[in-house]
């Protein structure tokens, strides 16, 4: 018997600023999913280009919901304000940061190949 476990993907797309009422959006939208083990949250911030310390209270939360349930959360296409805000706040040094979206998933295959090697 053959057990596979699939990662399934839940993808979040803000877009425009993360400020205040953008960052309630981004909140409330990721109130919508729980998060299980088997999941890969990414935030895909390609589309984002300002974030205050007010937009950063969603990506927190987000990600300690994530890790207590399992769960794992990724940022990827941070545009340079956005990395800006994280660097300052040395947020940079907690999130997983990935330069596009599909370098996650390359990383993702080549760690599970060493772990199986």
């Amino acid at each position: 018997m053959a057990l596979t476990q699939e990662v399934q993907v839940i993808l979040f797309k803000p877009q425009g600023s993360i400020d205040l009422e953008g960052g309630k959006a981004l909140s409330e939208q990721m109130a919508e999913v729980l998060p299980q083990a088997h999941q890969l949250w990414v935030i895909d911030l390609a589309e984002v280009n300002f974030m205050d310390s007010s937009g950063l209270v969603p990506l927190v939360k987000g990600l300690k919901a994530a890790r207590q349930s399992g769960c794992r959360l990724v940022l990827c296409n941070v545009q340079a304000p956005v990395r800006l805000i994280l660097e300052l706040t040395q947020l940079d040094t907690v999130f997983e940061i990935f330069h596009t979206y599909q370098d996650i998933f390359t990383t993702i295959e080549n760690n599970s190949l060493v772990l199986a090697g």
